[in-house]
């Protein structure tokens, strides 16, 4: 029987909405059940429903008699991917309602066929696709904040505190579709050598960071299709992870620690910018995040001492006693700077998460500030936006640790490290939202 993509994507839509799995096990799990343009056709589905969740979900209230439970539940999420295609993809309605429908056989219940077809069908001739629809949702009273604005409450109110001008923005932010950045490995080729190399393949570029040289394309594409991408000469990471390696500016005959380095684009990025370095070391908590670690340094053919190791646990289980120059601290967050390449994160993170990381990011600071040669330099970062995570973290740090002093980033010396947001700020619209803070250790 020929697999239908609606049926998997409703069983990896339940998966992560109900049984609590991420988007980046799931989706490839089933991706590997199909082959060709079949794998991006099912992403496209699972990241939409996913990003319009609740306002899905109210749809789907109001043409459903009888609550789907149980062993119907992933009807439910079918019923959903139906929606998702009417209301946000070019699908004709028409193959996307006879689709979806088709797919209760491949879920085994044939007798959901009938209310399937007919809750689509329903919804198929009341939906009016309008350019000012979105717009009447939002302002429409009536409707709770989470259906406005496709985000979980708790993380609505966060955002209303903490950005009480930007709040809006970050939230329609979160919904857009990333851009793809690259990465020029200056080892082989300028910034500049490498646009015209993608001018020569046809593949456009709308913007270039500044700060870093990283060029954001008009299009994602296949890495496979980029120029030298098997060379080394290029590798896809977000502007703002980017700027890692710019902070922390490595000197020759430094000793580096990348601590949390999983997947270790960071930590290859420094070692092509400072490849005269004495020694680096990557470590991650988990073994299986560590892969990805040797296939990047592999296909970039760049070396490190990788290490499975605790950060927030005695470090004498992985280190050698040799005090480190510059330490680079990805620590452990909320994700909730990565919403729009990752939108799983919207329904698995909760608010009680929060104040979780937050003891564990103390931990692991506090831990690695003391590997830290004296008038050496420590990056904190994170990608998350939310303040507790971040210039609260920072600010408690520096109370507590006398020999710890902020190096500014920003032309503000009153800003407690530098907070990207994924919105409407004229050199970060296209980037990630990320966090920095950068501290020097008195001598």
């Amino acid at each position: 029987m020929t697999i239908n993509i609606r049926a998997l994507a409703a069983k990896c839509t339940f998966n992560i909405v109900d049984k609590g799995r991420s988007l980046a096990d799931e989706l490839p799990s089933q991706q590997a059940k199909v082959e060709g343009k079949d794998k991006g056709l099912l992403q496209e589905i699972c990241y939409g429903v996913l990003r319009y969740l609740p306002e899905l979900e109210h749809d789907a209230q109001q043409l459903i008699q009888k609550p789907l439970t149980g062993k119907q539940r992933v009807y439910h999420f079918l019923i959903l991917v139906g929606l998702y295609q009417i209301k946000y993809t070019r699908i004709p309605d028409h193959a996307a309602v006879s689709e979806t429908v088709a797919a209760t056989a491949s879920l085994k219940n044939r007798h959901l066929k009938g209310m399937v077809n007919a809750v689509l069908r329903n919804f198929q001739r009341s939906f009016q696709p309008d350019a000012q629809l979105k717009q009447q949702l939002t302002n429409d009273k009536k409707l709770s904040d989470p259906v406005k604005y496709n985000h979980p409450g708790w993380f609505i109110k966060k955002l209303q505190l903490a950005y009480p001008e930007q709040w809006t923005d970050i939230l329609a932010a979160n919904q857009e579709k990333p851009p793809m950045w690259l990465r020029v490995n200056q080892q082989h080729h300028t910034t500049a050598e490498y646009i015209e190399l993608l001018t020569q393949a046809e593949i456009a570029h709308r913007c270039i960071d500044k700060l870093t040289g990283a060029i954001a394309l008009a299009q994602p594409i296949d890495v496979n299709k980029l120029p030298g991408f098997s060379d080394g000469w290029i590798s896809v990471q977000d502007a703002a992870a980017q700027q890692a390696a710019r902070l922390l500016d490595c000197q020759s005959g430094d000793v580096v620690l990348d601590c949390c380095a999983a997947p270790g684009g960071k930590t290859c990025h420094i070692l092509e910018q400072t490849p005269d370095i004495k020694a680096m070391t990557a470590i991650d908590i988990e073994e299986s995040r560590l892969v990805r670690v040797h296939e990047n340094l592999t296909r970039l053919k760049l070396s490190a001492n990788i290490i499975a190791g605790d950060a927030a646990a005695n470090p004498e289980s992985w280190w050698d006693k040799e005090l480190f120059d510059r330490i680079l601290l990805d620590a452990p967050c909320s994700g909730t700077g990565v919403i729009r390449r990752h939108p799983d994160i919207k329904w698995l993170r909760k608010a009680k998460d929060i104040d979780t990381l937050t003891i564990l990011q103390q931990q692991i600071l506090k831990k690695t500030w003391s590997l830290l040669k004296p008038g050496g330099i420590l990056l904190y970062a994170t990608c998350s936006i939310l303040p507790e995570e971040n210039r609260e973290q920072i600010s408690l740090f520096l109370d507590e640790n006398k020999d710890a002093s902020l190096i500014a980033i920003t032309n503000d010396t009153k800003d407690i490290g530098w907070q990207i947001l994924p919105c409407n700020l004229p050199d970060e619209s296209a980037m990630d939202g990320f966090y920095y803070a950068k501290l020097i250790k008195s001598i």
